[in-house]
């Protein structure tokens, strides 16, 4: 399967890192295809490292403005004009899409794929692993806005939380 990640490309704490090369060692070892953000940087270095060493496929979309971070161990690096233009292929080159922790592009890159979901442009499963409770603001928002009908769809439709790797592999699974 190939599956898309969003996450941060700082360095981490290893409460953070620990479970993110976790499920880079999952990805690899099932024979899946890690498509990211294309940075050597931090958490997304580390993911790269990690599916790689396992055996998995990497897939980077990148930037221009951020050409001098790309990993140069992909097996395919794809360079794009703009944010927009990598997020677009991030998800169309997605099977499914992982979120783990991150800051403000990850942010934006998982509210773009969702509003992209709520109108039926993209059926894809998205699984946020949720490490340490990051994502939990993020839940409670969401879960707010589907009981107050701000969403024309069921939450569970749109997007599920995991708390541990295994368990966020086996999400994507249940819904492919």
């Amino acid at each position: 399967m190939d599956i898309t990640v969003f996450c941060s490309a700082y360095s981490l704490d290893e409460k953070y890192t620990a479970p993110a090369a976790e499920f880079a060692r999952l990805l690899g070892e099932g024979g899946h295809t890690l498509v990211w953000g294309g940075s050597d940087a931090g958490l997304m270095g580390l993911l790269a490292d990690g599916v790689k060493e396992a055996g998995g496929r990497l897939v980077g979309i990148s930037v221009e403005f951020l050409a001098h971070k790309t990993y140069q161990g992909a097996d395919e690096l794809v360079m794009t004009r703009d944010l927009a233009e990598r997020k677009a292929q991030l998800l169309a080159r997605a099977e499914a899409v992982v979120v783990l922790v991150g800051g403000l592009g990850t942010l934006d890159e998982i509210t773009e794929v969702l509003e992209l979901k709520k109108h039926a442009l993209h059926d894809k499963p998205v699984v946020v692993l949720d490490t340490e409770g990051f994502y939990g603001g993020l839940r409670t928002q969401l879960e707010r806005m589907d009981a107050e009908g701000f969403l024309p769809r069921p939450l569970a439709e749109l997007i599920s939380f995991a708390a541990e790797p295994a368990e966020a592999l086996a999400r994507l699974k249940e819904k492919n």
